[in-house]
């Protein structure tokens, strides 16, 4: 039948039984495969990680103008690092930066859920925040 009407016989099922096929023209089949998997490509929501960095002695006008930008980023949806980076022999104050991290927790907790709580790895101490709803909020 396909070579009939000058087209190509598709196999669209291989592992059914018995197999399925389709007559259609094979080029046109590929292009709309392609355009599907483009379309899927371009509904799929793309995470955004912003990252805020602190130091162990950071400042109170410092952290509140990291602060507004943690609660912009997260009410925009993107995901959250926030890290504390111990320079030096500042890796003694590991409680100060453990004490700015949860502060922060808990200054953003109407902005955004703690993902990971504060953990030490190498140099920085890192706690990640997830949005409360992802996708833009409109204002």
């Amino acid at each position: 039948m396909a070579d009939e009407l000058d087209l190509d016989l598709v196999e669209i099922s291989p592992k059914a039984d018995p197999p399925v096929c389709k007559v259609a023209d094979y080029q046109k089949f590929l292009y709309q495969q392609k355009k599907k998997l483009k379309e899927m490509k371009a509904k799929a929501t793309k995470i955004v990680v912003k990252e805020i960095r602190f130091g162990p002695n950071t400042d109170e006008h410092d952290y509140n103008f990291k602060l507004r930008h943690a609660q912009k980023f997260l009410t925009d949806g993107a995901k959250l690092k926030a890290f504390v980076f111990f320079k030096g022999r500042t890796i003694l104050y590991k409680e100060k930066g453990e004490i700015l991290l949860l502060r922060l927790a808990q200054d953003l907790e109407e902005y955004g859920k703690v993902e990971q709580l504060p953990k030490l790895e190498g140099k920085k101490m890192i706690m990640l925040f997830s949005p409360m709803i992802l996708g833009k909020r409109k204002k």
